[in-house]
């Protein structure tokens, strides 16, 4: 890090900005596979970018944060700004993620277990597999971002700060005053669904890898996500 401060012993913000720009297109990549085929790369690329120069400009090392996860956040929290400016999830798709979580959150009140995606499907009175296609169109435009929890559960449900807005839900969560029933909300999902999260959100793995894991395919891995992130907010809405 020593090649980041001037002779003067000033931090040289060019030469941060040159070395993590790099950090700018893995988080892109990283964000777009989640995101429907009309958003372009190129469009969370600006974004991202405007993230990494504020996070130069105001990163401060006494804080005792590492520039890496400041950046991260930085980067992460300018591209979902741009994502929420366009406004780009279709009407349907909220409406169906948020028909989907009400029924998983009957269904469990009623039957004081997880339910099965049959027995959801059941309850919406859709096939299996339109049911399924429903995860996937609903997982792709979930960013599960702490400005949808304000806009459902009020400022009194405190996740996160400015400074730690970006797109890892769990991360938010367990950085709030939920933690331990977060943590025991996770615990309470069906294996596979809290094997999903913990490979995404905490070894980082992207879907394909997972999918690898789990020896499913991507499509699959991407619907167990949304529906355990859909029983995530049922199970956490009632807090």
């Amino acid at each position: 890090m020593n090649s980041l401060y001037t002779a003067e012993g000033v931090m040289d913000k060019h030469s941060l900005w040159q070395r993590y720009v790099p950090l700018v297109r893995h988080e892109a990549l990283r964000l777009q596979v989640r995101l429907p085929a009309s958003v372009e790369l190129d469009d969370l690329l600006q974004a991202g970018g405007i993230g990494l120069l504020n996070a130069v400009d105001r990163y401060d090392a006494l804080q005792g944060t590492a520039f890496t996860t400041y950046a991260v956040q930085r980067i992460r929290g300018a591209m979902l700004d741009e994502l929420r400016s366009r406004d780009w999830v279709p009407r349907s798709v909220r409406r169906n993620a948020r028909g989907v979580a009400q029924a998983i959150g009957q269904l469990e009140q009623e039957l004081g277990r997880n339910a099965t995606e049959t027995e959801v499907a059941d309850r919406l009175d859709i096939p299996l597999n339109e049911y399924r296609q429903m995860l996937l169109d609903t997982n792709n435009s979930q960013l599960f971002s702490y400005d949808e929890w304000r806009e459902e559960h009020g400022d009194s449900i405190e996740l996160i700060t400015e400074e730690h807005q970006q797109a890892n839900p769990l991360q938010q969560l367990l950085e709030g005053n939920l933690r331990q029933r977060v943590m025991d909300a996770i615990d309470a999902l069906p294996d596979r669904e809290k094997m999903v999260l913990t490979l995404y959100y905490q070894e980082e793995l992207n879907l394909k890898e997972i999918g690898a894991v789990l020896e499913v395919g991507e499509s699959r891995v991407s619907q167990l996500h949304s529906q355990a992130i859909k029983r995530l907010r049922t199970k956490l809405g009632k807090l």
